[in-house]
Parts: C-alpha cells; sequence; structure tokens
C-alpha cells in the first residue's frame, strides 16, 4: 500500500511485521480504548502491520462484530496519533472480529478458536497469533489455562502464538513465581512478554544510545564523578477511579517494582556485549542482583499518603476521600527508598528512586549529581555554596536531556550561577516519537524481545522490594502530606541525613 506517512527515510520503526493476528482481551477496559486499539491503527496507518493483519476482541458483552468495530472506530478516532485515513481503516476493518463470552466458559474458548481457523483461511494470518490479555492479574491463570485447553497456545507447522501479560506480575515474590508458573506451562519463555510501558518511551531507549555511544558521558558515568543518582516518577492527580485496584496495592508495588527499577536498572549497568535481547537483559539481571538495600530500612525508606490540598488552583480531597478507599486504609500513595549497588562502578554512590501522587507536577526524570568540583575556591563564593553538576533525563512530559552546570555571571566579580543545556526530542527532529505501545506491540508481533523483562528480572524486583513492603507493614501509618507538595517530611529527612536534598524537578 503506498502510504504517505511511511517515509523510506523513517528508522524509527523501519521492521514490517508478518501475517499475524491480535487477539485482545479486556477490550471494554481505559488500555483497551485509550492505548492499545490508537496503537493498533497507528502501526497500520504507518505501513508496519501487514494487509493479513487481524484483530480480535473477546468480552462478556453481548456485541456482533459490527458494534465492536464501532468501538475500535471511536477509539482510533479520537485517540489516534497520527491521520485519519479511510484507507487505512477500511483495511483494518475487514480483518475486525469478535467473539462474545466470559473467561470460565469453554465453549466461548472455542468459538474463538473457531474465529481464529477462520482467519488463518480468510484472511491469510498463518497460524501466528499473539494474545494480549488487558485484564485484572487475577484472571491471568484462567485465561491462560482456557488457551491451553482449548489448544489456541499451540503453534504449528512453523506458525508462532504469543501471550502479552501486562504488570502487576505478581504482587510480590511468592505470587510472581506462582503466575510465571502457571504461564510457563502454557507458553515457553520465549513467547511470554511482559510489557512495561516505560521501556517503550523513546527517552528510555535513548538512555542506552546516551550512555554507550557518547564518549563524553560514559567515563564519567560512575562512583568517581557521580555523587548520587535520583530517578523520580512524580504525579499531579490523585488515584482517580482505580480504588479498586490502588487500595492494598500501593505506590511502591505500583510503580516502583517496576516503572522505577526498570529505569534503575538501565542507568546502572554495564554495558551488554550486544544489544540483543539476552545480553541486555543479563546485564540488568547482573546490576539487579547486585543490589542492597541499607541495613537501617525506618532511615532509608519513607511513605506518605496524600491528604486535602490544592491542585491547578482546584481544592482537592485526600487519599482516605477517595471513594471505595477505607477510612483506616494503610495504602502508600508516595514512596521513596535508597539502594545501593556495592561494585566496581557504582561503590559509595547511592541510588534514590521516590513515586508520588497528587505532587506538585507531573513528571519523570532521571537526574546524575555529581560530586562537587575539587577547587577549593568553587566549593563557595562570597557565601554561597556553588551547585553540582547535574545530568537529566527527561522521560515525561517533555522528552529530553538537561545539562545543568556553573556558570560566571557577566560583571567584574566571580559569581557564579547554575545555567543549563537543553535538549528535546520536539525540537530536535521533525518527527514525533511512536508512542511506547505502538513500539511494544510491533516488537511482540516481531518476536523481538529486547524491552521486555524475563521473569528472573521480575523476581529480582521483588526481592529488594518485598523486604520494604514487610517492614512497612509493621510500622503503622504512612506519614501524612498535603496535595500539591512534593511529599511527606521523611522524605527528606531520608537525603538529608546523608547531606543531600531532593531535586526540584
Amino acid at each position: 500500500m503506498n502510504n504517505p506517512l511511511r517515509d523510506p527515510r523513517d528508522r524509527r520503526l523501519p521492521r514490517i511485521a508478518g501475517s499475524c493476528g491480535l487477539v485482545m482481551f479486556g477490550v471494554t477496559g481505559d488500555l483497551a480504548r485509550k492505548k492499545l486499539m490508537p496503537a493498533v491503527y497507528d502501526l497500520a496507518n504507518r505501513g508496519l502491520l501487514p494487509p493479513a493483519f487481524a484483530l480480535t476482541g473477546f468480552a462478556r458483552r453481548d456485541w456482533e462484530r459490527e458494534d465492536f468495530e464501532e468501538v475500535v472506530y471511536e477509539s482510533v478516532k479520537k485517540h489516534a496519533r497520527t491521520p485519519f485515513r479511510e484507507e487505512t481503516w477500511k483495511q483494518l476493518a475487514e480483518g475486525i472480529r469478535f467473539v462474545q463470552g466470559t473467561f470460565d466458559d469453554p465453549d466461548a474458548f472455542q468459538r474463538l478458536k473457531e474465529t481464529v481457523e477462520e482467519l488463518d483461511e480468510r484472511r491469510g494470518t498463518g497460524g501466528n497469533h499473539a494474545f494480549y490479555l488487558s485484564i485484572p492479574p487475577s484472571a491471568f491463570p484462567q485465561v491462560l489455562t482456557q488457551l491451553r485447553d482449548s489448544g489456541l497456545s499451540d503453534a504449528h507447522d512453523g506458525a508462532w502464538r504469543r501471550v502479552v501479560i501486562e504488570k502487576p506480575f505478581g504482587h510480590d515474590l511468592e505470587s510472581a513465581n506462582e503466575l510465571d508458573a502457571v504461564v510457563s506451562e502454557v507458553f515457553p519463555p520465549d513467547s511470554v512478554f511482559r510489557i512495561d510501558h516505560y521501556l517503550g518511551k523513546e527517552t528510555v531507549q535513548n538512555l542506552l544510545a546516551l550512555r554507550f555511544a557518547n564518549q563524553l558521558f560514559e567515563p564519567i558515568w560512575n562512583s568517581q564523578f557521580i555523587d548520587h543518582v535520583q530517578i523520580t516518577m512524580a504525579e499531579d492527580i490523585g488515584i482517580g477511579s482505580r480504588a479498586g485496584y490502588y487500595d492494598g496495592i500501593g505506590q511502591a508495588r505500583d510503580v516502583i517494582q517496576n516503572h522505577l527499577l526498570q529505569l534503575f536498572a538501565l542507568t546502572a549497568m554495564e554495558e551488554p556485549a550486544t544489544f540483543d535481547a539476552d545480553d541486555l537483559r543479563d546485564e540488568k539481571e547482573k546490576v539487579l542482583r547486585a543490589t542492597k538495600l541499607p541495613a537501617d530500612l525506618d532511615a532509608n525508606t519513607a511513605r506518605g499518603q496524600y491528604s486535602a490540598g490544592w491542585r491547578g488552583g482546584e481544592r482537592v480531597g485526600g487519599f482516605l476521600d477517595e471513594d471505595g478507599i477505607d477510612l483506616e486504609s494503610i495504602t502508600e500513595t508516595y514512596a521513596a527508598i535508597r539502594l545501593d549497588v556495592p561494585n566496581r562502578r557504582w561503590a559509595g554512590t547511592p541510588f534514590y528512586l521516590r513515586a508520588g501522587k497528587r505532587l506538585g507536577r507531573r513528571v519523570t526524570e532521571i537526574a546524575l549529581v555529581f560530586k562537587k568540583a575539587p577547587s577549593p575556591y568553587f566549593q563557595e563564593i562570597d557565601g554561597v555554596e556553588v551547585g553540582n553538576n547535574a545530568l537529566v533525563i527527561r522521560v515525561q512530559p517533555d522528552e529530553g536531556v538537561t545539562l545543568k552546570f556553573g556558570s560566571k555571571v557577566p560583571g567584574t566579580t566571580m559569581e557564579v550561577r547554575d545555567v543549563t543545556m537543553d535538549f528535546a526530542y520536539g525540537n530536535a527532529f521533525t518527527e514525533s516519537s511512536p508512542e511506547a505501545y505502538e513500539r511494544l506491540i510491533l516488537d511482540v508481533l516481531l518476536g523481538d524481545p529486547p524491552l521486555f523483562p524475563r521473569h528472573e528480572e521480575v523476581a529480582l524486583s521483588w526481592r529488594l522490594l518485598d523486604p520494604i513492603t514487610a517492614h512497612w507493614a509493621e510500622s503503622g501509618r504512612p506519614e501524612e502530606y498535603r496535595s500539591g507538595t512534593w511529599g511527606p517530611p521523611s522524605a527528606d529527612a531520608m537525603l538529608a541525613k546523608d547531606g543531600r536534598v531532593w531535586r526540584r524537578p
């Protein structure tokens, strides 16, 4: 198909998927409607899906194929990032199917199998199908068992079958291992794709290029030059309508165990032998295995729960005021932890990770804060302390990199002030970054797994987090912090004891 969006010089997503189908469970949820369906359309619009592609929805709704097609259409019109093109939509719509049923109904999965076989015959999907579980984790075992019992997970004659699992991958190490055991009974390891959408973000991938493609940075990416590292994920919103999921889970399990520990591993790991999946995963797992928790968890972790305050000039309630939240809930909405990596590269350089809701603004960043210049003259000038240099990788919302350093203020005296050099994706490149789910869905269809963690990586993350959440469970209530601020006082105290302060993004 002649696609004007498919620039032959475009190297962002240069590969095109072969004949295949995507079966989506949970098509009535927000993730499917706002992210997954628009991402499928955008891939088709960029010319990265084959004419033989098929999209099948599975849900309990009493829909016909035309009803689901209308849902996909509305989702695409409202949330797609590329322009709507009738030619693209017509080709995509021809491959749309819908199967009505519940997860506990074997007959529904038999109908799904018949639909998949019909697509192989009439649409030319070639027996290649991925099953996307955009459903609550509690339903994973049931759906996986049905896929096995119905024969849908079986690949034949050189075709492939794959499964996509959304985080959370369990709620602790034990449940993660139990989930992996169920998945492993149905799909081989190389057919399991655990999705963390942060790994599809352009800036996260650019972290590897920033580190290893630039002689400017790699020689100073160590404890000899770096004083400490701060990894922040701040949200200015509350839990919204997620009370049923969030209460009892909390910010550490919801964000730190996956998103922030992934950013941590990519920041701290050694250069892989190649950037193939196994080599990249090996290095991430090595650094997670080497990471240690401080002995004193009271002093080196912090947790909080937002109270009433202000957001964007509007008065907002606290966590305990949210619909569906138990007034006695001790679920944290803010979590901060210190990690240490006592290896040759990082010994003596602490990593501080924090994540919270209803904070001052929405931002995710990795900040490498450098040691002070050794010159005694530039430690303090006229009673004013000279600031630390910092390299800040901005993951969202304004993707890019900022370098903060000291510069002399024009004039007759030696006055030094912090200034910044700024790189922004939107300014440096004419093309926009693909949405994270575009990249990840395409990688699933191509069978390319570098951005997807193996179970060992998930297990290592839980081994780090489980002692912290167990300690908190025995430590009373989280500390309150007012909505619109930057977290509880204990988080500031956590850095202050080390002679450091949190960056203000």
